[in-house]
């Protein structure tokens, strides 16, 4: 148990006299629901479902309510009460909604916004986008360019991962904790195609001197012979890259 904080509190919401009940009538109310798409819709709403639309809230022309299950007292949805569920369209995992969702909610697509980070979070705020010579928001403009070319614009990687971020180190772990696992995923550990993202301070191609396979002559010479030429990448260490070159190629 952790104990509450009552300096947090406003007594209106839990006092009912005649002016805090017009106080809340008056304003309006959000539900966020988070990855809304990963849970069972059925479960989550049930019958209250219907009461979400516009017509069928308290005090309107087809008002509607339920008993609810366990209290049976009746419930309706005021008109004052605003949901909105997240999603990661990257999983694809919104095809698989359920149509009555679909039905009762707008959808609105939230990209990337890399120019947030000129204003918003500690790297706008306290570096106007920048940490040390390097723009973060051209950066990611890149990175996300590129994204979208090899895959498709619902991977692009959001800007909220460098909101914290005010200097090199900062920016090292983040790259290294979670902007390359995510682009490993991507790419299915393809470290070539991380390279196209990133750049050859980042990647680059293992050089090991000596390599054989063992010896197993019933396998085809020629494609033995071609595997061993195929170059194998990977990372490179942290004080080898180069986030100036992600924007600018000649730096």
């Amino acid at each position: 148990m952790y104990p509450l904080d009552k300096s947090g509190l406003k007594e209106r919401f839990f006092i009912k006299t005649e002016d805090s009940q017009e106080s809340v009538t008056q304003r309006s109310f959000v539900l966020i629901i988070d990855e809304i798409n990963r849970g069972n819709v059925s479960s989550i709403f049930g019958e209250l479902i219907t009461l979400l639309e516009p017509d069928k809230r308290k005090d309107k022309a087809e008002e509607m309510t339920v008993t609810l299950p366990y209290s049976k007292n009746s419930f309706s949805v005021p008109s004052n009460v605003y949901i909105i569920g997240t999603m990661n369209t990257a999983d694809r995992s919104i095809e698989a909604l359920d149509t009555a969702l679909r039905r009762r909610f707008s959808f609105r697509e939230m990209s990337s916004r890399p120019e947030l980070l000129r204003s918003e979070g500690k790297i706008g705020k306290e570096r106007g986008g920048e940490i040390q010579g390097i723009d973060v928001v051209k950066m990611l403009e890149k990175i996300n360019e590129r994204i979208e070319k090899l895959i498709d614009k619902d991977h692009k990687i959001g800007h909220a991962y460098f909101m914290e971020d005010i200097t090199a180190d900062d920016l090292k772990k983040t790259f290294k904790n979670k902007v390359i696992p995510l682009l490993e995923e991507y790419f299915f550990g393809d470290f070539g195609k991380i390279g196209l993202v990133l750049g050859s301070s980042f990647i680059g191609a293992d050089q090991a001197k000596e390599f054989d396979f063992a010896d197993f002559k019933d396998y085809d010479s020629n494609i033995s012979s071609d595997l061993k030429q195929r170059k194998v990448y990977k990372i490179k260490p942290e004080g080898q890259w180069n986030f100036q070159s992600i924007y600018s190629p000649e730096t």
